[in-house]
This record gives structure tokens, sequence and C-alpha cells, in this order.
């Protein structure tokens, strides 16, 4: 596997170690077998002190291992809040081209009653699967009481499948304005989702 000093040191949380390493020309973008380089288990173990160190000395933070994730998703399945902060800021700042992010799926439930509010809505049934080859239900009309769920791109469904059984799909900016002002629907940011859990780091 060769050389994997400087991963070992970032494991050991050994700053000096490290930062020694890096001096003497260690590659900062070495791998383990798994495919993970120092900034990986940096950011996995929370340490922002050698998050830092590393990314000013040109670890690439765009880096992924067999898991396919980046430090920053590292470091956000891990809850390490100051150092996914630090991480997704070096990715916005970072020039040139980028990987595409994953999309991030999300939804919310309501009722259709507060959905009919908006001056413009209108219902169809786009991709729509009856569930037992029930056919009635897919003819019968929708009830205020019933539920359905807006998702993170302002489309509804009457199920969590985003694209399955569309009611509505005209999504505008006066929609995405309704949404947010008067249903309160905002899709969380990754940050958002995280619950803070900075020990040991």
């Amino acid at each position: 596997m060769g050389d994997l000093s400087l991963i070992e040191a970032v494991k050991a949380d050994n700053y000096a170690e490290a930062e020694e390493l890096i001096k003497q020309g260690a590659d900062i973008n070495q791998q383990d077998e798994q495919g993970w380089t120092p900034l990986n288990f940096a950011a996995g173990k929370g340490n922002l002190s050698l998050v830092r160190l590393l990314v000013e000395c040109g670890a690439d933070i765009f880096k992924v291992g067999r898991d396919r994730r980046t430090p920053y998703m590292i470091a956000l399945a891990a809850v390490r809040v100051s150092v996914a902060e630090y991480l997704s800021a070096a990715e916005d700042n970072c020039s040139g081209e980028k990987p595409a992010s994953p999309e991030r799926k999300y939804c919310k439930a309501y009722y259709l009653k507060e959905l009919r509010q908006y001056p413009m809505w209108s219902e169809s049934r786009i991709d729509w699967k009856t569930r037992d080859n029930d056919n009635s239900e897919s003819e019968a009309p929708f009830t205020d009481q019933k539920v359905v769920f807006i998702h993170q791109d302002f489309t509804v469904t009457e199920s969590m499948w985003q694209n399955e059984n569309i009611i509505f799909s005209n999504v505008d900016s006066r929609w995405k304005e309704f949404c947010s002002d008067s249903l309160k629907f905002k899709a969380p940011s990754d940050m958002e989702l995280m619950v803070p859990n900075e020990a040991g780091g």
C-alpha cells in the first residue's frame, strides 16, 4: 500500500507530526486500502485544525474513496458541524470545475386544503399508479383532508415518492413564493439537518 504515515498521524490526531510529514514532502492525498485520504480521516474525526492544515497545504477536497463520499460528506455523516461548515465553504470557494453533488430528496406532508389556497392551484394525475389495480381511487376527487407531499423541487405528489402520482407540477416563482410564505415550506440544508455533536473534535 506504500507509505501511509500521514494518514497514521492524522488518525492519531498528531498535528505536529502531520505538519512535519507534509514539510518533508509526504503525499497529501495518499490513500489507504479503502481510498480514504488524510483529509477524509480528519473530516470524520472532526479535527478542524488538521482539516485546515491539509486543505491549506493542497489536499484535494473532492477526493473520494470506495464509499464515494467527499470529506464534506464524511463530516456531515459524522455530525462534525464546524468541519462540515469549513469544508462546505472550501468547496464553494474552489475555482474550476466541481463534481456534481448528489441531490438530497426531501418532502413534507400537508393537507390538500392548505395547497388549494394558492390562487392558481390546479390538480392533475401524472404518472399515476393505482394500488392493487383499484382504478376507482384514480377517478375519485381529492378531499380537502387528503395528505399530499411537497418535494424539494416544489412538485406535489399523492405519495412520498417524488416522480409518482404527481398532483401538481406547474412550478414557477409564484408557486415557490406561496410555498415559502404561506406554507412555510423549505427544504432544509445539510447543516440544518445536523444535530451538533462536537465531542472529541
